[in-house]
């Protein structure tokens, strides 16, 4: 298994911002001991996906934790009464 260094993380970092369909800045890339562990917030489940996909193809001897969550995007079902 590959170590995860300051490399690994820039790299990591490189790639989902240079990336012509992923182009995101907004994805944290943290080191914990053998791990790489990707935060941050995007719009769908399945933009979650596309990234720990991309990551995982380019790097496939690391060891990733999704902690990438989904916002919610979508107009509120019901009024928000003032009072």
């Amino acid at each position: 298994m590959r170590p995860v260094d300051e490399y690994v993380e820039a790299a990591v970092h490189r790639l989902l911002a240079e990336h012509a369909e992923i182009a995101e800045q907004g994805i944290g890339v943290l080191r914990r001991d053998h791990v790489l562990v990707l935060t941050g917030e995007v719009e769908s489940s399945a933009r979650r996906d596309d990234i720990l996909r991309l990551v995982a193809e380019r790097f496939p001897d690391l060891k990733i934790k999704n902690d990438i969550g989904v916002s919610r995007t979508q107009a509120p079902s019901e009024a928000e009464e003032l009072t």
